[in-house]
């Protein structure tokens, strides 16, 4: 559990103030990090097929970039052998001794930042407690951050709030997204504020704007994660999950969540590009919905891995939706109904590391 803290816990020093900024997602990436999978019961009785499907997303993502994976040294050889058979790229995955109590890297991994003026990349070292203590133990993955900082030799900021990846997306110049259902939720950080909360974002991701959706969809234990609903496909532009069956639980929430992005303004004073994304039909398991949707995809150098349910047409509707928000990029569909009983899928799993400018120089 985080330590309970007060209003006038701020910290003294932030990224921003120091020059830093989280990129978009979209902009050239250093590495993708994974937490592999070793939690059985996040899955329930449907483990046996989870570490073959990240080691078919690793093999995705080693087309493209590195990867780098979470997992206790003794796991290694295991997880080694499931990605030769996958057809992984193994000079491009590269593993890390650093223990795990589940498989949600987008949320108790850090979040990096970047000073574009000298090039350094730095982590966001938020506080982790599993969505708000739902699940236990999660201490070990409240330590991942300070254990990549260390391995990477990176400059390590503390900004004392309890925040998770997939609450958040930037755009990568002045703008955030995310949902008064998680970070406004008594279980996050209920001695700040809602102006507290906005100003920790603006001090460590180094945004002005603070977009604030409402609901999440049915199913994600999360409470509402805003990369179920909405993203920033560009600095300017938002693809939005949208539900067009007025009888489907999914409807009201989402269909306010369109309003309200619709009535947003940027810092010039201009509305925003808003694409919708259509819903998945309903994927159930065990009789429980499950937060099925597109809008959890994960961006690449040079493509997006799109979740998909076995549903031909509406998955080939999606992939064609987010190829013309991502143009030059290949849209590589994964198989996502057996990862999503965990009640999360590509997005969730993943957290992207951005290339540091030095990096950048050298690829040019």
């Amino acid at each position: 559990m985080a330590p309970k803290k007060t209003s006038s816990s701020r910290p003294a020093k932030s990224a921003a103030a120091l020059g830093f900024r989280m990129p978009a997602e979209w902009e050239p990436q250093e590495a993708v990090w994974l937490s592999w999978p070793v939690r059985r019961r996040t899955w329930r009785r449907n483990f046996g097929p989870i570490p073959e499907k990240f080691a078919e997303i690793t093999a995705a993502i080693s087309r493209f970039e590195e990867v780098r994976i979470n997992l206790a040294r003794s796991g290694q050889p295991g997880a080694r052998a499931l990605l030769r058979r996958a057809g992984a790229n193994l000079e491009r995955v590269k593993f890390y001794a650093h223990p795990t109590n589940d498989a949600w890297c987008r949320d108790h991994g850090p979040n990096f930042v970047r000073n574009d003026r000298t090039g350094e990349v730095a982590v966001n070292d938020w506080d982790y407690n599993a969505w708000g203590e739902k699940y236990r133990p999660f201490d070990r993955d409240n330590a991942i951050p300070g254990r990549i900082a260390a391995a990477l030799k990176l400059r390590r900021f503390r900004p004392g709030m309890v925040l998770e990846g997939g609450s958040i997306d930037v755009n990568g110049t002045d703008a955030v997204l995310t949902t008064e259902a998680v970070l406004l939720n008594r279980n996050r950080n209920p001695w700040l504020s809602r102006p507290e909360i906005e100003q920790r974002l603006r001090d460590f991701l180094g945004v002005k704007l603070v977009h604030w959706l409402g609901d999440g969809i049915v199913g994600d234990d999360t409470d509402g994660h805003v990369d179920d609903l909405a993203r920033f496909f560009a600095a300017d532009g938002i693809v939005t999950a949208v539900e067009s069956n007025r009888k489907d639980i999914n409807y009201p929430m989402l269909h306010d969540n369109l309003d309200r992005l619709k009535s947003l303004r940027n810092a010039a004073g201009r509305r925003y590009r808003i694409v919708e994304l259509p819903m998945p039909k309903p994927v159930y398991r065990e009789a429980r919905r499950l937060p099925a949707t597109y809008a959890n995809f994960l961006v690449l150098n040079g493509a997006v891995l799109l979740p998909t349910f076995r549903q031909p047409r509406s998955d080939a509707r999606a992939a064609a939706i987010i190829g013309d928000c991502f143009p030059g990029r290949e849209i590589v569909p994964i198989d996502c109904v057996d990862l999503v009983w965990g009640r999360g899928t590509l997005h969730c799993i993943s957290q992207q590391q951005p290339a540091a400018l030095k990096l950048l120089r050298r690829s040019r």
